[in-house]
């Protein structure tokens, strides 16, 4: 049995929604969340600027309160500093993605090791406020970091004590809120196979018309194993037929998970493209009859151009596809507790020309939700999640380590004929790229092809041949040949063409 050295909660968000509230009680919601929506705002206001970067979200109350009290909206003092609490939180995992962008940007203008000095120094003054003092710093952090404004004016926080639940059949619950009037609070009915308790948000969907309460669920925690075994993934997205069909996570050990996830976003793609259309033509004919035929056009408008049914296939469609990503996770990870290693797909994909239907099917891609998921299931597993640079990982054979081979499909095929399933292959080079020393996260494609040249051509040396060979033999892509590397290791390398 592996030694345990610790313990993890398993935490998840629960959502369920109000089936029972007077008139009056809505109104006053309603009017509350109107209010705390002025307080949501000035917080973000004041508190989103770099003069307030790494403040504590507990030291937030006394910075807002200094120019907004809650008597002058009328609000008790508890709603209005738990709705503070909320905002520095946000403001605090704003900057922390902030902070990693940056960094990013400071590995790319700083690369090698010659700059390991550098860059370790810049990184500590941004954890500090120090890097108001370094112009370089400053501006980078400025351009990444937007000051924050809020238009959210939908919900209320309460914490524990600003409500009371109370059972009253098996699935159902009564909550008793704290109110505008001190010693009065507003009875509202849930429906929850369980009873709220902690931290809850009260959202009032505008689209749908209905209140939700969020809370979170601990099922429990899970031990840590000392030792995980390490695994790679490669996020994939293709709506070819051949296999393996449109997964949605690859494995180092040869496991699909999440087939058909590519079908489900293409016929998605193309219900969405098909509908525009046909609504194009009805809003040109709305268009061409508000004079000619004006109660025509009011029909057509009304009952053929709103938004309604197409909202609701949409959630629906995206309500299908998280399922889908979810149940690929939980397979990948199986109730094990693993090290995994994946691709950092977080920059966008830029300096690639695509077809428009190529575009619209990759912006369905739920890259975001693919991570979340697997972070989930990770906290939920004790395994722990460590992205690498995703940069040449399906265009290298995991057998070498080189860029000796070609990618076409589904399929790998190496400089000696053997043939690799592309997505396994490219999950193997993940798992080599987690504990790759040269190749670190931060680096930039053109550091990392460096790199994989330089191994390329150590490789044909032990065959007796050069990098040159290579791309004659068709056995190295001739884009490689253009760069600056490449003819810089055609005079560095022994035996090189001169």
């Amino acid at each position: 049995m592996p030694k345990k050295v610790g313990a993890t909660k398993k935490i998840s968000t629960q959502i369920v929604l109000v089936i029972g509230m007077t008139k009056v009680v809505e109104t006053e919601l309603l009017s509350t969340m109107k209010k705390l929506g002025i307080v949501r705002s000035e917080s973000y206001n004041k508190l989103g600027s770099i003069n307030y970067w790494n403040l504590d979200w507990k030291k937030a109350i006394p910075e807002v309160k200094s120019f907004r009290t809650p008597d002058t909206l009328g609000l008790p003092a508890k709603l209005m500093d738990w709705t503070v609490n909320d905002v520095g939180k946000a403001i605090t995992a704003q900057q922390a993605a902030c902070k990693d962008a940056v960094i990013k940007k400071i590995y790319k203008r700083f690369p090698g090791k010659e700059n390991k000095n550098k860059r370790k120094e810049y990184v500590t003054q941004l954890k500090t406020s120090a890097f108001l003092d370094n112009s370089l710093l400053h501006r980078l952090v400025r351009k990444e970091f937007q000051k924050g404004h809020s238009w959210v004016k939908n919900q209320i926080v309460y914490q524990q004590v600003g409500y009371k639940c109370k059972r009253l059949s098996r699935n159902t619950w009564q909550l008793e809120l704290a109110g505008l009037t001190k010693g009065k609070r507003n009875k509202i009915i849930v429906k929850s196979n369980r009873k709220i308790k902690g931290q809850i948000r009260l959202i009032y969907d505008q689209i749908l018309q209905i209140f939700e309460i969020h809370f979170l669920v601990d099922h429990g925690t899970v031990e840590v194993p000392s030792e995980r075994r390490s695994i790679g993934v490669d996020k994939g997205y293709t709506d070819r037929e051949a296999w393996p069909k449109a997964l949605a996570f690859y494995d180092s050990e040869g496991q699909a998970h999440g087939t058909g996830l590519g079908k489900i976003i293409t016929k998605k793609s193309d219900r969405i493209c098909a509908k525009n259309r046909n609504r194009g033509k009805l809003w040109a004919l709305h268009r061409k009859l508000e004079k000619l035929d004006p109660a025509k056009s009011a029909r057509i408008l009304k009952n053929n151009l709103s938004r309604k049914t197409e909202n609701r296939r949409y959630r629906q469609n995206q309500s299908e596809l998280t399922a889908k990503i979810g149940a690929a996770s939980k397979s990948l990870f199986n109730g094990e507790s693993l090290k995994v290693f994946a691709e950092d797909l977080t920059q966008p994909i830029r300096n690639k020309r695509r077809s428009k239907t190529v575009s619209r099917k990759l912006n369905s891609w739920m890259k975001g939700v693919m991570r979340d998921s697997l972070q989930k299931w990770a906290n939920w597993t004790g395994s722990v999640v460590t992205e690498v640079q995703p940069s040449y990982t399906s265009q290298i054979d995991s057998r070498t380590g080189t860029l000796l081979g070609k990618r076409t499909g589904d399929n790998f095929t190496g400089f000696d004929g053997v043939v690799l399933q592309a997505d396994y292959n490219a999950a193997k080079n993940i798992l080599a790229r987690g504990t790759d020393h040269e190749i670190t996260r931060y680096m930039n494609k053109n550091e990392v092809q460096a790199v994989l040249l330089r191994r390329t051509a150590r490789y044909l040396e032990g065959m007796g041949l050069s990098l040159v060979d290579g791309v004659e033999l068709g056995w190295i892509d001739p884009k490689h040949s253009k760069t600056k590397a490449f003819k810089q290791l055609l005079v560095e390398m022994p035996g090189a063409p001169k």
